[in-house]
């Protein structure tokens, strides 16, 4: 499987990497989400996840340019918060085309068996 992961903290992508890559898989991440869009644009990436609390340009960000183009759907986007967001915003998210999402910190069982749920579309 082919992930990629938007996080603007660089530790976050380095756990994320050791965990995907240890049961198989291809991990490519980059720290921006102006990077993170284009490269969603460009490459069909089995999972994309994506942190919602970044800088300059941020994961709400990200959707809202997939909403436009009509690529949400799409993807298949598991969103990463440590942010106070309310689980009536996620759901309103989910709504959209955004297929999950974790809270962090992350437990690494619980995101080993979400990337495979999403990946076969439960």
């Amino acid at each position: 499987m082919k992930v990629l992961g938007i996080d603007d903290n660089a530790d976050i992508n380095v756990l994320l990497g050791t965990v995907l890559t240890a049961s198989g898989h291809e991990f490519i991440s980059v720290t921006d989400g102006r990077e993170g869009l284009k490269l969603i644009k460009q490459t069909p990436y089995d999972i994309v996840l994506l942190d919602l609390a970044m800088p300059e340009f941020s994961g709400f960000d990200v959707l809202n340019a997939l909403k436009k183009e009509g690529l949400i759907e799409k993807r298949k986007i598991i969103l990463l918060t440590a942010s106070s967001i309310t689980d009536e915003e996620i759901n309103e998210l989910l709504k959209t085309g955004v297929r999950s999402y974790l809270r962090k910190p992350l437990d690494i069982e619980v995101f080993v068996d979400r990337i495979e749920q999403v990946h076969r579309g439960q």
